[in-house]
């Protein structure tokens, strides 16, 4: 059987990257008043910014990278996420970028980092790293007052213990839990999917993927995406291809997560790869360029390609964060340092707050985040990511888009005034006249929902090849998160301000809607 053209079925039911540029958040919210938006304890403006499946941690490091470009502010990330493998994946490339220059060189922590995020395979030394990474972090799940302590920046104090208990099951599997190669075969897993996707235009696969990435990707704005690369990864899952072939041979654990399959009717838990096939890891960082010459052009061909554009911008986005986080280490908090000078508690070293802490919230919260009156009128900014796919027909598209304005109508939001032009993403801002003051708002009834991601492929017995034994640990299944009903007393009563922007992507080359 062969999937039908514009299903959307290639973008799978999980995410594990985002099909949109990074975004410097800083650069989308509305302006902060000093007095009104301070931090009481550190006197500094925050800035809270609520991210529905945002996926990758991309728009959280390119905000950090460019944060010297701006007034200090302190950042409170708060990320919900539809499936704890997001949420660990979060964690793990977080603990990546954060690393101590002096441990992990610029070099080796870019291309770690470009492999675990969007190769399907990895070298040993990179499975090395994720193996001794995820034993720590399985460690540090349970004991909160201890994750805190090494990892001030990350907060789970919001998620439920079920999911606590999960996470760490999650990372005891990268960990190596389960040994062998068996254990996540994927390769075959991947070339599974591959086959169930194009059915009886396999065999042309090499063709469909020309023809995917001309008439859809290069059409949409990704002309930089080389033939080559995007052929390697189609029939591989390797986007990355930072040395010979050969050492790409270690499955990337990272990327498995657990779903429901019907198999001879009864309903089984199985592990296996349920992301993208379609479009790739390349748009998040490699379709665009501070540095101009990278997008040149010789004889109307990109001089560069998508992946070696994505090197650099990693790259340089590292180097960043750790001059920033260097610079403001030696820089410190002056009134802290007053504060600990006048009064050190004994055996206390005087040390700086963390300038940022992501908050990662229960997964399906979206629709009660607003019944909480610890986030109501919290936000500045919100993001919400839908399921953008490059396999979908462009009246599917444009059908999206007045959809997208029609909700944020209904939700009290209005097109922002001013905002620059964009295929990728749709900016909203709270109307002056929306409904603000409701202490109970209730969701429309009959009011459709957007889905975050596209709706999962449901298997038929008997079960598809490659499927691997149920998640170890019994990690609960995690239906794809959608979109709470988007009425002016549910997700616009979380935001701060009226100016407060929402930008929703109009997915003609992204996968994730900002708001």
């Amino acid at each position: 059987m062969t999937t039908p053209a514009g299903s959307g079925r290639g973008f799978g039911s999980v995410s594990w990257w985002g099909l949109s540029p990074a975004l410097d958040l800083q650069a989308e919210s509305p302006p902060v008043d000093p007095d009104s938006q301070a931090d009481t304890v550190h006197s500094t403006p925050e800035l809270d910014v609520l991210l529905l499946g945002s996926v990758d941690g991309r728009h959280l490091l390119r905000t950090l990278s460019r944060a010297k470009l701006w007034p200090r502010r302190r950042f409170n990330f708060f990320v919900l996420e539809n499936n704890l493998e997001a949420v660990a994946r979060h964690m793990l490339i977080f603990s990546l970028a954060l690393e101590d220059p002096e441990k992990m060189g610029l070099q080796e922590r870019s291309e770690t980092f470009l492999e675990v995020w969007g190769n399907a395979l990895l070298r040993p030394p990179v499975a090395a790293f994720v193996r001794a990474q995820a034993d720590l972090l399985a460690h540090l799940v349970p004991e909160p007052d201890r994750l805190e302590e090494q990892l001030p920046w990350l907060s789970l104090r919001a998620l439920k213990f079920r999911e606590r208990d999960a996470l760490e099951a999650v990372f005891r599997f990268w960990a190596g839990g389960e040994k062998g190669p068996e254990a996540f075969p994927m390769s075959r897993l991947w070339d599974s999917r591959l086959r169930h996707y194009l059915g009886s235009r396999y065999d042309a696969r090499r063709g469909v993927s020309d023809w995917d990435l001309r008439m859809k990707l290069h059409d949409r704005g990704a002309q930089v995406i080389h033939t080559q690369e995007f052929r390697r990864w189609r029939d591989t899952g390797v986007a990355f291809e930072l040395r010979d072939s050969s050492a790409y041979h270690v499955p990337n654990r990272t990327l498995a997560s657990g779903r429901l399959l019907s198999y001879r009717g009864e309903r089984v838990a199985a592990r296996g790869y349920w992301g993208d096939i379609a479009t790739g890891p390349f748009v998040a960082f490699g379709i665009e360029a501070d540095d101009e010459s990278l997008l040149r052009t010789s004889n109307g061909q990109p001089v560069k390609t998508a992946g070696e554009i994505t090197q650099h911008n990693v790259t340089e986005l590292l180097r960043e964060v750790a001059a920033w986080g260097r610079a403001r280490a030696s820089r410190g908090d002056p009134e802290e340092q007053q504060r600990s000078e006048a009064s050190p508690e004994p055996g206390t070293p005087a040390s700086t707050p963390e300038p940022f802490t992501v908050h990662f919230l229960p997964l399906n919260s979206a629709e009660t985040l607003h019944h909480k009156s610890c986030y109501n009128g919290r936000f500045q900014l919100l993001y919400v990511a839908c399921g953008y796919l490059v396999d979908v027909r462009q009246e599917q598209l444009q059908g999206f888009n007045t959809q997208v304005g029609e909700r944020a109508q209904a939700a009290g939001f209005a097109p922002q005034t001013g905002a620059r032009p964009s295929e990728t993403f749709a900016r909203f801002c709270k109307s002056q006249d929306s409904a603000l003051g409701s202490t109970d708002p209730a969701v429309e009834p009959g009011t459709p929902s957007l889905d975050v991601v596209a709706q999962p492929l449901e298997a038929s017995s008997p079960a598809p090849e490659g499927l691997t034994q149920p998640p170890e640990g019994g990690t609960p299944h995690w239906e794809p998160c959608q979109l709470p009903s988007e009425s002016p007393g549910s997700l616009s009563e979380v935001l701060a301000q009226p100016q407060g922007a929402l930008a929703l992507s109009n997915c003609e080359s992204d996968s994730n809607t900002g708001v």
